[in-house]
């Protein structure tokens, strides 16, 4: 083992290893119909939901099959040259927002393969005596090398703006503006305005990070530390007061009331508005600052409650649980006669009182109709009330007790009971408060859309 581990070097053998020229070692025919790739944010765009999803974004599922060759490439392998030239012809592919680089395939790739995308440019304010090919294409030039010019000066032109189709490289940044000097004087500024690319980094206008992340961003953000180091930190200036101590409108309004507001821009209160507050409160007149010796000028009621409820004392609150009980009595009982004379017996009792037995006696002028509540039985509705079922006697009993007692029956009893003032108390509700059921509404003679009754 010691003469194992003294032979042992950092510098061993490290040939490399040969592949077989055979046929089976090789994949070229397979690769002939394929696209490669390059994700240029690999932070945003994740290998493996781009091999699933590229498929359905190009609606090509089924017809090719994705292979991650490494972190930033992959391959699209497809199974007939329509689809795989159908992909190419889209332009600038773009995944999670992000721009993607994507060429056919080739079995000796050159220097700059995957370098390129083929971007089609808008040229806009282009100088009106510079509108021809030759100067639409210098101009694609500054973006990248001009392939194609769509341009046709015969032609009727409704865009204020001229394409170009370059091959752009991926790590300059987008160009949005460039300052052209003209040959016989001036200069003109050409806005460039990129079709079909999504995001990019907004500090620097590169394809190929975050402006979070963006060297540039970070320079300025470390540059911008040092100088407060350097410096200390930064005082804000103290805003001058609006309203000093010797002001008119010291203690009349606050310091928040007044100034700029930082929302709009604007004064709070206008500068006149505070001026001629200040010239009223500096007036010495009497007359003008409108004061009065009548300390009742409209003087109103004021809605307070606290002096009926001090009346409350325990033997009133004691009367009004009593005289509860007893209008709940009288309207079981249906004596009209008893809850009529329970009122005057109440008048003379404190405003406390008096507004309890008025609103109690609201309560009972409606309450008879309240309290018979439909009941949903297995035989029917019942109309009735639903505190207690009534105990009465069935017909043929209660006119076998009237023939014992030798009174008679029907109607006859009802009368002789309302001549010595007993009252039934179904009969009583019908006459005190009317009667308890609703009339069934009368047939209309004339029936809708049918003419009138003498036709």
């Amino acid at each position: 083992m010691d003469k194992a581990l003294m032979a042992m070097s950092l510098e061993e053998e490290d040939e490399p290893f040969n592949l077989p020229d055979l046929p089976e070692f090789s994949s070229v025919e397979r690769n002939y119909l394929s696209l490669i790739g390059r994700i240029l944010n690999p932070d945003c765009q994740k290998m493996r939901s781009l091999i699933l999803d590229m498929p359905r974004k190009w609606q090509k599922v089924g017809k090719c099959r994705g292979v991650a060759l490494s972190r930033d490439k992959f391959q699209f392998i497809f199974d007939n040259e329509y689809d795989l030239l159908d992909v190419l012809d889209k332009g600038v592919h773009t995944y999670n927002e992000w721009t993607l680089v994507i060429q056919r395939w080739v079995e000796n790739p050159p220097e700059d393969y995957l370098q390129y995308i083929p971007l089609w440019v808008q040229i806009r304010q282009l100088p009106v005596n510079y509108y021809t090919a030759e100067a639409i294409s210098s101009l694609g030039d500054l973006v990248g090398k001009v392939d194609v010019v769509a341009f046709d000066p015969n032609k009727v032109q409704v865009q204020n703006f001229v394409r170009v189709k370059v091959f752009f490289d991926v790590s300059r940044p987008l160009r949005k503006e460039k300052v052209v000097n003209l040959p016989k004087g001036g200069s003109a500024t050409i806005m460039f305005s990129y079709e079909r690319i999504q995001k990019r980094c907004y500090e620097c206008q590169r394809l190929n990070h975050e402006c979070e992340v963006c060297p540039l961003w970070i320079r300025k953000r470390q540059w911008q530390a040092d100088d407060r180091k350097a410096f200390g930190s930064f005082m804000k200036p103290i805003k001058p007061l609006v309203i000093t101590n010797n002001d008119p409108l010291y203690g009349v309004l606050k310091e928040e009331q007044v100034g700029i507001n930082p929302a709009t821009g604007r004064p709070r209160i206008a500068a006149d508005v505070l001026e001629a507050m200040r010239q009223y409160l500096l007036v010495s007149n009497v007359d003008e600052r409108r004061i009065t010796n009548n300390l009742d000028k409209g003087k109103g009621r004021v809605f307070d409650y606290e002096d009926i409820c001090s009346e409350s004392s325990p033997v009133v609150l004691e009367n009004v649980v009593h005289s509860l009980k007893l209008m709940e009595s009288a309207i079981r009982a249906g004596s009209a006669d008893d809850s009529r004379m329970f009122m005057e017996s109440r008048k003379s009792g404190s405003a406390f009182d008096r507004i309890e037995d008025q609103f109690n006696l609201y309560q009972c002028s409606s309450s008879v109709k309240r309290d018979s509540l439909s009941i949903a039985h297995s035989s029917g509705t019942i109309t009735g009330n639903c505190g207690s079922s009534r105990r009465r006697p069935t017909r043929n009993k209660r006119i076998l007790i009237a023939k014992k007692a030798g009174k008679p029956s029907g109607n006859a009893e009802k009368k002789q009971g309302l001549d010595f003032g007993v009252m039934v108390k179904r009969k009583s509700e019908e006459l005190v408060f009317g009667p308890s059921k609703v009339a069934k509404r009368t047939s209309n003679e004339v029936t809708p859309n049918e003419g009138s009754p003498e036709s």
